[in-house]
This record gives structure tokens, sequence and C-alpha cells, in this order.
């Protein structure tokens, strides 16, 4: 077993059957403040029990989604090792992650904030970032996606179509236990000619809140898995 990638929140190990196998770490993404946000591009800090309880999550929901028709890379998880094996995808460009709002806040607030007010509706609004921590991830445009050659407009029409459908499989989830999905992160690849859903689906990479309060990543699993 080789060491591919060493990440902010997982290392990916290559396997011998050609498969990759995710390790989930405690350490969780920051914002400039030094506190948690799903938005962060670096460390900072860790939260016990994290790694386990996003690869839980990841389970679950992963398993929903692809019984719902949507393809990801997820093969099987180790709960008990905090680890799953994928299939090997690969990224658009040098990675994009995709963000789906249902509720104004975090960094939509601080970019429109004289246009919304915290918590305002959003109509499951889409948009896509370029990772890349040195530059803040960037927003880009489709035009811009598909004159850097990172996605074709076809490709584009589908990853927000299959964002939305995976975004209100989870809303959906966390309605049915009283919680409201304000926005979550997605990432994307292609595998064997297809776009397929990649990475997490943990409380660490969505915002949730309960009865008007904010929900931490592992009050989130607790809540869905209870």
């Amino acid at each position: 077993m080789k060491l591919v990638r060493a990440g902010k929140t997982k290392n990916v190990y290559a396997l011998d059957n050609g498969y990759l196998m995710l390790k989930f770490k405690d350490d969780v993404t920051v914002g400039e403040d030094g506190k948690f946000d799903p938005g962060g591009n670096r460390t900072g800090v860790s939260i016990e029990g994290m790694g386990s309880g996003s690869l839980r999550l990841t389970d679950f929901f992963y398993k929903k989604i692809e019984a719902s028709g949507v393809s990801t890379h997820y093969i099987s998880a180790d709960l008990e090792n905090a680890n799953m094996t994928v299939r090997p995808a690969e990224v658009f460009g040098k990675g994009i992650e995709v963000i789906c709002r249902f509720k104004a806040t975090g960094s939509f607030i601080r970019r429109f904030g004289m246009y919304v007010e915290e918590g305002q509706d959003l109509p499951a609004f889409v948009e896509v970032t370029l990772k890349d921590d040195d530059r803040g991830d960037p927003f880009i445009a489709r035009e811009g996606l598909e004159i850097l050659g990172v996605l074709t407009s076809a490709e584009y029409d589908e990853l927000v179509s299959l964002t939305r459908k995976i975004c209100f499989l989870v809303k959906d989830e966390l309605a049915k236990k009283g919680a409201e999905l304000y926005d979550i992160k997605l990432e994307f690849g292609r595998y064997d000619g297809k776009i397929i859903l990649i990475d997490e689906i943990s409380g660490g990479s969505m915002r949730v809140y309960k009865d008007g309060a904010y929900m931490s990543p592992l009050d989130i699993v607790e809540l869905v898995l209870s």
C-alpha cells in the first residue's frame, strides 16, 4: 500500500488491486479566524472522532446515492478503521469543488451581503470553484471552465443536474430528523467515461441548522444515524 497523497482531512493510498483507499483523519478545515469552516482551505483543528464520524455519514449517504441511480467512486467502507475503498477517478483539471446552496450563509454572505441577508432562501444555487488553496479556491463560471479545458458545456450541465439530485436527497434525509441543510460541498471526477461523485459527504462538508441553531459535524452524524 503506497501513500499517493496526504490531504487536509484524508490520506489517499494506492492498493494492489488498482483501487484507492481513503484514510479519514480527525483534522478539519478552518477559516481565517481559525475556527471550523467547511469552506476553509487549511487545517488547524482536530476534533476527536471526526474521521470515524465522517466515514460513517459518508457510508450512509453514498449507499443511498448509489441506490438512487447516481454513480460514485464508493466500493466499501471499514468503519472500525476509518478507511474507505474507492475507484480511482480522474479529477476535472486539477480538481474542482461544487457547492449547492439552499440558504445564504458563509462566503455567499461575504461576497453578496449587499443583496442578501443571512439565511435567505436560495433555489439550490450551484457554484463551482477551482481547488487551489493558494488562490482561495476561486469561483469560476461555465464559460471559464470550458475555455480552460476543465469541463465541456455538456459536462457542466450534467454536473449541475447530478449535484441538485444528490443535494436534495441529503436535504430530505436531514429534514426527516427536523434539520435544515443550508449548503453543502461536493466533488466529482471521471471514471470509465462517466461523471461520478467522489470524496465524501460528511458533517464537515455541509452547514446544517436545527431549531435555528448551527449543528456541529459530529452532531449531524449522530442526528442522521440515530
